[in-house]
């Protein structure tokens, strides 16, 4: 299959890790998937039947709470961008997007002072619904964050096995701070005249990989992926698996050897719910040291493949940008802080007035 035209999306099951005769065949498949895809399913990968069972049986009574109980938990209460978010109001590729969220990640204290950087102050506390309303979420949610954490750290040591490096070595670029969005996509009428975008076509820029619960039963979907020939791939609902891509932060460290792949959700007739979960790109990290860090080994070791990720992708992949690697901020915090200023402009311009001018208005100068 060919690089550019993959057709649908690499299954590779965790469980082969185990079994000496087999971890090489799971190497060699999730090397492919690395370099030429983007996307994949994992099964049979250990995070325990109850922990996802329990996560997908509260999301509906989440979405269901009191307007009131929203605002309440609402983003904009929260410096740390963490909480509820109706219905159109996020943006992507210049459109709203159809769908409902909150916002939680690894619990921390509030403890940021002014002698911190200010991207530091991204790391702090959830807003939680009331517990007499809504009792079993901080549970669910917190056995959630713990299982795809330890999750995250053992996949990415075969990731880096597969990659010819020491298992430990991609570890040392993760934050103390992983972050989970609970999702719903209202359904959509027929003959409804609005968009259909549930989330416009991008590239995950805000962590160092994505581990996705597609939470609604199939044949519920809408999720695609962008192939480098320039067609939209379905990736279609698989109970038991997670979908798991490349996030911008791991395609600059690796030079784009594996590249991250433009992807969009389509809102459909049913309402779906998914939960992707963003392992966290460590705040201090530099340009410098993303692009210099395991330089020699990629070029060794993929010579064909450097920087070649951008010249065979679609149109419509390369119109999506690293605000990372080509924005005008040295660490990978301070761009995150400016992404997320820019999306949500009220939290910035509450919270963090300092910046606030300077981010709003940087692409002016």
């Amino acid at each position: 299959m060919a690089s550019s035209s993959f057709s649908e999306i690499p299954t590779l099951d965790l469980s082969w890790a185990d079994d000496s005769s087999r971890r090489p065949e799971l190497l060699a498949q999730l090397r492919h998937a690395l370099v030429n895809v983007g996307f994949l399913y994992i099964a049979r990968h250990s995070v325990p039947e109850n922990v996802v069972a329990d996560m997908i049986n509260v999301l509906p009574d989440l979405f269901a709470l009191p307007n009131a109980e929203k605002e309440r938990i609402a983003l904009h209460h929260s410096a740390q961008f963490l909480g509820y978010s109706a219905e159109g109001a996020e943006t992507t590729a210049g459109q709203a997007d159809r769908r409902e969220q909150v916002e939680f990640a690894t619990e921390h204290p509030d403890d940021w002072t002014s002698e911190k950087p200010e991207y530091d102050r991204l790391r702090g506390p959830n807003q939680w619904p009331d517990a007499a309303t809504l009792p079993r979420i901080r549970p669910v949610v917190e056995a959630y964050l713990d299982a795809l954490t330890a999750l995250g750290e053992r996949f990415l040591k075969l990731v880096a096995e597969a990659l010819y490096l020491p298992q430990d070595t991609l570890l040392s670029y993760l934050s103390d701070q992983h972050r989970l969005k609970l999702v719903h996509y209202p359904g959509v009428e027929e003959g409804d005249a609005g968009s259909r975008q549930g989330v416009g076509p991008h590239k995950d820029s805000s962590g160092w990989w994505t581990f996705l619960l597609q939470a609604s039963p199939p044949p519920i979907g809408g999720l695609q992926a962008l192939n480098r020939a320039g067609d939209w791939i379905d990736v279609p609902a698989v109970p038991g698996t997670f979908v798991v891509n490349i996030g911008q932060a791991f395609e600059v460290v690796t030079h784009g050897v594996c590249p991250a792949t433009t992807h969009r959700v389509l809102a459909g007739n049913d309402e779906r719910f998914s939960v992707p979960f963003f392992q966290g790109v460590r705040r201090s990290l530099t340009k410098t040291e993303a692009l210099g860090s395991l330089q020699e080994h990629f070029q060794k070791n993929f010579p064909e493949r450097i920087l070649g990720s951008s010249s065979t992708e679609s149109a419509e992949g390369r119109k999506i940008d690293s605000p990372f690697l080509r924005g005008r901020y040295e660490t990978w915090g301070e761009s995150q802080l400016r992404t997320k200023v820019r999306s949500h402009r009220d939290v910035g311009e509450r919270f963090y007035g300092n910046v606030y001018e300077k981010y709003i208005h940087d692409e002016d100068k």
